[in-house]
Order: structure tokens, then sequence, then C-alpha cells
């Protein structure tokens, strides 16, 4: 069977060539006679794996010396409890809330401190970004928190919000790797994996070790504490094991395509077919203010629940799969992450271009 485009927005598509790799060594890794599925976290093998992960990933992020990596599990959702746990010092953290996952993160924190929510995009179905210039922020809030790039409604921060001196805590799973990032501008950046680096399972933390102490909220499980996880080089317990194998396959592969700034090309090109197909289609439409639009995801409407309806039903025929939107926002929504080839997003626009013919 041939593979289908796949417009998931997680878990997603993944390059063909790193699954291809994967399988051929499902049985027999590099002739240790077993696979990564079954070796032991502390043998030799896998430690090199992870440590060869974890030096791709500051390579291509130029991570510095004073970050710590971390290979975590629980998603992105764990990290929802365990960034207040472990940074809310003066129970004070200050929330933009521009999406689903955004907003839930700052219902989480309001179990552990004062969480105001100092800038949102709610009025608007979370179709922009607010102007983050000269933002309130609380003189002592441990920190300012963002999802950088809101997956159901297809906004990206394109400038980070001015924290007036504290610290940036961004929630980065659907734009991770994306294109090049200063991460010296966080104070956290995290993602769940399972978008464009690998599979469901893994979350990745990469945080100033200046924030990383003992000195956490009472009652803060030893899961949940970031010191025990950096000290024992995220093998403080079995981590996800496999799927940190996979996420270093993906950044071979993408240090293979020429790094992030390669990345960043190819996705602006692919973004830019569909965009303009969008902009002037007489039956589809972008839902998200034109300034604000993400890379990685791109949701549009017909106006009709009915034809959008069809359209999810016939593309799905044609090859083009969970093309569906969110079920909370409905519509339609194409996740065109690092893999999806711009042959992908070709052979979306030119389905799009017939349903338009036949449902004038």
């Amino acid at each position: 069977m041939s593979r289908i485009y796949n417009f998931s927005a997680g878990p997603a598509v993944l390059p063909e060539e790193v699954l291809q790799e994967a399988a051929d060594e499902m049985m027999d890794y590099r002739g240790c006679g077993m696979s990564v599925m079954e070796m032991s976290h502390r043998s030799k093998t896998y430690d090199e794996i992870i440590k060869t992960a974890e030096a791709d990933l500051r390579s291509l992020l130029s991570i510095p010396d004073d970050y710590e990596v971390m290979f975590l599990q629980g998603g992105a959702s764990q990290q929802f409890a365990m960034i207040p746990m472990n940074l809310m010092k003066n129970k004070v953290a200050d929330y933009i809330v521009t999406g689903q996952w955004a907003k839930k993160a700052y219902q989480e924190a309001q179990l552990y401190g004062k969480a105001n929510k100092i800038a949102s995009s709610e009025d608007k179905t979370f179709s922009y970004i607010p102007d983050c210039s000269d933002l309130p922020i609380s003189p002592d809030a441990d920190y300012v928190y963002i999802c950088e790039n809101n997956t159901i409604y297809g906004t990206k921060f394109k400038t980070l919000p001015n924290t007036k001196g504290k610290e940036l805590v961004a929630d980065v799973s659907s734009c991770f790797l994306s294109e090049p990032a200063d991460i010296t501008r966080y104070g956290v950046m995290y993602g769940g994996v399972q978008k464009n680096i690998g599979p469901a399972g893994v979350v990745i933390v990469i945080m100033k070790k200046s924030l990383i102490t003992e000195d956490v909220l009472p009652g803060t499980p030893t899961m949940l504490r970031y010191k025990i996880h950096a000290d024992a080089q995220s093998l403080y317990n079995t981590p996800p094991a496999y799927g940190i194998y996979i996420c270093g396959k993906v950044f071979k592969w993408i240090q293979k395509m020429g790094g992030l700034e390669a990345m960043k090309k190819h996705n602006e090109e692919k973004a830019k077919i569909l965009y303009d197909f969008l902009d002037e289609s007489s039956l589809f439409k972008g839902t998200v203010v034109p300034k604000d639009r993400s890379l990685m995801n791109v949701p549009f409407v017909t106006g009709s629940e009915e034809l959008d309806a069809k359209f999810v039903k016939e593309s799905k025929a044609a090859g083009l799969e969970n093309l569906k939107g969110h079920r909370s926002v409905g519509g339609m929504r194409a996740s065109i992450y690092n893999a999806m080839p711009i042959a992908g997003v070709k052979a979306l626009v030119e389905f799009m271009k017939k349903f338009e013919m036949e449902n004038k």
C-alpha cells in the first residue's frame, strides 16, 4: 500500500527515511542482536544513543552550556503542573492565553499559586496574537508563560513578548525545530515531540540550569522535580527509550537537510503555497489574522458545516488524511510539519481547487 499524505496535528508525519532506518534496525540495532525497544537504558549502547541525541539537539539549537536538556515523560500537559511546582518561588506567575493549551496551563497553575492572565485573544476565538510589547507584568512574577505556536487555532508568536526581565517559559510543541530560535531569550523552552520530532511519549525540556534547584513547592513528587532528572541525565527511571532513539534520528535528518535555517525556508515555501491559495479562493478561507499565521498549522473553513464535512470525507478518500479541524473549533486544519513534503501541500491545494470547482 502506498503512503498517504498525513496532515494530522499529532502524532504526526515523520520523515520517511527515518521510518525506513528504524525499520531496518528494528530486529537488530547495529549488530547488537536486539532492538532498541528491548535494550537496557543502562547499557553502553543506549547511553550512546541518548547522549548523541542530546549533543545533536544542542548543536541544532546552539544551546549554551548553562542550559540543561532533559528527555522526560508525561507529554507537554504534565509540564503545566511541573513548571509551577518547580518555578513558582513567589507563588506568582503571568500567563498569556492565546489558545486551548495556554489556557489549560494557566488553569493548572492556579492550583499552585496566583496565576495572572495578562493578555488573551479569547475575545476573537484565538484568531490572533495580542500585542505583547508592553504588558502589565507582575513585579513579583516568577515567570511569564506562553504557548508559542497554537496547534488548534493556527497562530504563532512572531515576536516574543517583552517580559520586562522576567523568565520566559514557552511551550513550543508544535513549532519545535521548525526554524532557528535564540535559546538565551528563554528561561524554559519545552515541547511534546509528537508533532515535529518523534513518536508520542517524550517531552523535551530545555532549561536554564540556574532555575533547577532543590527549592520546590512542598508536596512536589520526586518524579516531578527537574533537579532529579537533570542530576540523573534523564535516566532517573526508565526513559521512553525508543521514542528518544527516533528523536535522535530526526535530529540527524534535520542536520542532513541543512539545519534549522534550511528547515525554516522549506516550511515557509510550503505554507506560502497553501496560504496563497486560501487568500484567492472563493470557497475556502483561512481563520487567522495574516500577520500571526503559523507555518505549521493551517486552519480553514468553507463557511458551511455541511461542505466542511463533505470536504473531510472526500479528501480522505483522495489519500489526504486527518484534515478535520479540532473538535473544539470544527472546520479543517492542515498540519504541515517539517516532515510534510512540498508535494503533499501541492496535492492538497490541487484537491481543494477541484473541490471548489465541483461545489460552487
